[in-house]
């Protein structure tokens, strides 16, 4: 049975001691256990995502977008994967899972082009006032 737990400032943390099963929609049977967090955990992601912020913000766009085409390698590379996580997660056929795991590569598709949207240029002349 696989066991879920919370990723927090770069490593794996169980929670809190409480969980709760996770079912396959298919079949209705219990396919999993999930780590329910504490008000401390969901403290300490919050702190570890703050922390981390600075350093993301000051990262140049060229340095991000290479974190994203590196993300989307990852995604195209695992796709049959990811479907078949999907499949199992939310009861949908693999060739459908196939489509929203391309649809998600779209997405990120799109963000790695934000460098050029963010140039700020214009056009003159497009109007008369």
């Amino acid at each position: 049975m696989k066991n879920i737990s919370h990723w927090i400032g770069g490593a794996e943390v169980e929670g809190s001691g409480r969980t709760a099963d996770v079912f396959d929609p298919a079949t209705g049977e219990v396919s999993g256990r999930v780590h329910l967090a504490s008000v401390a955990e969901v403290d300490a992601a919050v702190a570890a995502a703050a922390a981390a912020y600075p350093a993301w913000r000051d990262a140049s766009l060229v340095k991000r977008s290479r974190v994203l085409f590196r993300f989307r390698e990852l995604m195209d590379a695992h796709a049959g994967e990811l479907a078949r996580l999907i499949s199992a997660e939310h009861g949908k056929v693999h060739s459908d899972a196939l489509g929203e795991v391309a649809r998600g590569l779209e997405v990120v598709e799109f963000a790695c082009g934000i460098p050029h949207l963010l140039k700020g240029g214009f056009s003159e002349g497009v109007s008369t006032r």
